[in-house]
């Protein structure tokens, strides 16, 4: 009697337990989906060729994003290309070459760290020692984002680095191959996956990025070339939809762009999720 009671308790409690979570699911699932839809059907009547393909001038009233869309590619690749090469680097340094578990523990630790400071403390910081050294510019701002985004590469390259088995690098080792010879040819080749998600999670988080952006890369809205632009002040596509719904007021305008950074999210959720799926087939055959 006091067995079938007791799991009569654990049944209950399993069936609570999974409605709960259910819930939980559902409630997530709904939130989403009506942010999706609310901002599309919000922006996307909004979304215009000339507004796509024009810059705002003040002397014919017209309002154009092609400045902020071309400032947010270039902050993106200049980004891309500094924190890349550090936080791959940092990764292999850590999970095959460092011997003292102290400092790995430390800089594991400080990287965490860095991952949990708001964004808002990093634009402050990279006002400081960027903005006020080379000047308020889009590169002031890609040394702020690759700061930011330097966590995110090393960590997943890191746990990337863990999934490759022991057994490659001990065979590649029996052949003669030197430990550089090792990584590049065995390690890195079996860990490309983890290298690329984590370069499509930090671009993601570059397009989002706006309170570092608005203390080092300034306002502009004028289209220039990669070097020039790079060099100058520049609005990115978050920085201006901040500037024309708080500031001018244009929220058909903020929320075109809000759609426009919606679609760009989900398209990186999916690339993510299909390189994924593509180097899992690929280490199953």
């Amino acid at each position: 009697m006091l067995k079938q009671t007791l799991s009569n308790k654990r049944k209950c409690y399993e069936m609570l337990m999974k409605t709960l979570m259910l819930l939980s699911v559902a409630l997530t699932a709904v939130l989403v989906l009506f942010l999706i839809v609310y901002v599309f059907a919000k922006g996307i009547p909004n979304i215009s060729w000339e507004l796509l393909s024009t810059k705002p001038s003040a002397l014919s009233g017209t309002i154009g994003i092609l400045p902020d869309i071309l400032n947010t590619i270039y902050i993106l690749i200049a980004t891309l290309v500094i924190v890349l090469p550090l936080g791959v680097g940092a990764a292999i340094y850590l999970t095959e070459y460092a011997t003292n578990k102290k400092v790995v523990a430390a800089i594991e630790y400080a990287a965490e760290t860095l991952s949990g400071i708001p964004s808002i403390i990093y634009g402050l910081v990279g006002m400081l020692l960027f903005s006020n050294s080379i000047g308020t510019c889009l590169m002031a701002g890609a040394l702020t984002l690759a700061i930011m985004n330097l966590p995110t590469i090393m960590r997943t390259t890191q746990e990337s680095l863990k999934t490759v088995p022991q057994s490659y690098r001990e065979g590649a080792f029996g052949l003669g191959a030197g430990k550089w010879r090792v990584v590049r040819t065995v390690v890195l080749p079996g860990c490309i996956d983890g290298v690329i998600t984590g370069c499509i999670l930090s671009a993601g988080r570059i397009f989002g990025e706006s309170a570092a952006l608005l203390f080092t890369a300034g306002f502009a809205h004028v289209v220039n070339g990669v070097i020039a632009g790079l060099s100058a002040p520049g609005a990115t596509l978050t920085v201006a939809l901040y500037v024309y719904a708080k500031e001018q007021g244009e929220f058909g305008v903020a929320f075109a762009i809000a759609a426009i950074l919606m679609l760009l999210t989900i398209l990186i959720n999916l690339a993510a999720t299909l390189v994924q799926k593509h180097f899992e087939k690929r280490r199953s055959l």
